[in-house]
């Protein structure tokens, strides 16, 4: 398993009339938590398009335990609990300050070479950096 955290702060912008982030936010929050995942084991997201790769996502599943406020500091949790085939499944945890867990996540993207548009399954160097950073649970 690999599990990263990063922390952001809730911008005003993010939210809705009542400061509670607005629902279609979260997808973006999931966003950073894969890129920061994938550089915490060496390689930006823009190395991995850099090398032909895109990382559609196909599916996304989410739900909402309590609201997250504007001005509230966020940490998220994103797991990577299996070994990537064609797909590559994350799942996400989101806590507020207090460290109440306010959200649970899970998207599944897929491996597109971008000059041929075809399904891959998950390239080499990437595999190697996963094993290289894998941890039991």
């Amino acid at each position: 398993m690999i599990h990263t955290k990063h922390s952001l702060r809730v911008r005003y912008g993010e939210t809705d009339p009542m400061k509670y982030v607005y629902y279609g936010n979260y997808a973006e929050y999931f966003e950073i938590g894969r890129v920061e995942l994938f550089r915490t084991i060496g390689m930006s997201y823009d190395e991995i398009e850099n090398q032909g790769i895109w990382l559609p996502v196909s599916e996304y599943k989410i739900k909402y335990l309590r609201p997250a406020l504007y001005d509230q500091k966020l940490e998220i949790h994103t797991y990577l609990k299996k070994i990537p085939g064609v797909k590559i499944e994350f799942e996400y945890e989101i806590y507020n300050e207090e460290h109440t867990k306010i959200t649970e996540a899970s998207t599944t993207l897929f491996f597109l070479d971008s000059n041929t548009n075809k399904i891959i399954k998950c390239p080499d160097f990437l595999i190697q950096l996963i094993e290289e950073n894998w941890k039991e649970e």
